[in-house]
């Protein structure tokens, strides 16, 4: 076997190209195939081509944040059983990261003279709690935000990479990580090539970066699997709930549908705001966001708190565009939040393009 031809049953091919620091033509070992699932749709949809080109050594692995909804973890379940593949559970542990933060507020804080009711708060709060994303937001002193999203790497990318794939790689192996990505998601992930080398024997792999959405819910319906549920519940997107990307309308249906999801990220809010020495930690705000108020980068941690909370952003999502009046007819829609509401169009009856999926 050469990376010249990885041969899955028709798939596009990882090139070959220019590699540096490993000899493509001198693998000899096991080509190992990793499937990152989410729970979401296109991952979904690349577990099952993984399935149909009957991709050698075959595991499906999910990165568990600790912030998913419970309807995706039982969907994981569902999807289990349904393709009779096993998926991996896997979970950061920043029990080390916590306690050398510990240790520096002790003592670098004091250092600075920092008040010390905030330097007990911080650390009265900062003890590893076992949910990744909020220990991963303690651990930091804030939450993630567009321009740190460091949210993926830490929670996603490195658990898989460290736990999964890199023990794998003996210098004779190959693993190809396949990932759920398509171009017209976003314009970050417009121009990424379907496949490419990490090094070592370590390969992106995603086979349906070119697909329309259509066919991602066509692949669903031709292996006779159902979709995530949340995707008929309002929601354009399946991961974190609330994911700090999300749009203003899904925060609307998350505050309508799943009123508890809201009160968990205020009850973090409160504690990552103990650990951090400002105070001013809120779920969406950003450095540089802003709000009708001005620039929450010259508020101060109290107005910040006070005006960019998640309350504050959920009562936002309820407006018109500029967030000033409210939307009567979106908050009308609120009356039944147990109806069908799907951006794909899952409420209704659907046509099948299956030559789109097979030209994908």
């Amino acid at each position: 076997m050469t990376l010249q031809t990885i041969n899955l049953g028709g798939a596009q091919h990882c090139p070959s190209g220019a590699h540096h620091g490993f000899a493509v033509d001198q693998l000899l070992g096991t080509q190992h195939n990793i499937v990152s699932v989410s729970g979401g749709k296109d991952s979904t949809a690349t577990l099952l081509l993984a399935m149909a080109l009957e991709a050698p050594n075959l595991r499906a692995v999910f990165a568990d944040t600790g912030n998913e909804h419970e309807l995706t973890l039982e969907y994981l379940d569902y999807l289990a059983d349904a393709t009779g593949v096993q998926i991996e559970r896997r979970r950061a542990d920043f029990s080390r990261q916590i306690a050398r933060k510990r240790e520096f507020i002790a003592t670098k804080w004091r250092e600075q003279r920092v008040p010390e009711t905030i330097v007990e708060s911080a650390l009265q709060v900062l003890q590893p709690t076992g949910i990744p994303f909020l220990d991963l937001c303690l651990w930091k002193g804030r939450f993630p935000s567009r321009r740190a999203q460091f949210c993926t790497e830490e929670l996603k990318r490195n658990v898989l990479v460290e736990q999964v794939m890199l023990p794998l790689l003996d210098g004779k192996d190959m693993v190809l990580s396949w990932q759920g990505v398509r171009r017209e998601e976003s314009e970050a992930r417009r121009y990424l090539p379907q496949c490419d080398e990490v090094g070592g024997g370590l390969f992106n792999f995603r086979p349906i970066i070119d697909w329309p959405v259509q066919a991602v819910f066509e692949a669903h319906r031709f292996a006779g699997v159902k979709a995530n549920p949340l995707y008929s519940l309002g929601m354009g997107r399946v991961g974190c709930m609330p994911c700090i990307n999300c749009r203003k309308g899904e925060l609307r249906e998350i505050a309508a549908r799943f009123p508890e999801h809201v009160d968990r990220i205020a009850h973090w809010e409160d504690l990552v705001r103990q650990a951090s020495k400002r105070g001013g930690a809120t779920f969406f705000a950003g450095a540089n966001a802003k709000h009708q108020q001005g620039s929450i980068a010259e508020m101060s941690p109290a107005e910040i708190v006070a005006l960019a909370n998640i309350r504050q952003a959920v009562e936002w999502s309820r407006t018109t565009r500029g967030g000033i009046q409210y939307d009567l007819i979106a908050i009308d829609g609120e009356a039944d939040a147990s109806a069908c509401s799907s951006a794909y169009g899952l409420c209704d009856d659907y046509q099948g393009i299956a030559p789109a999926v097979e030209a994908a």
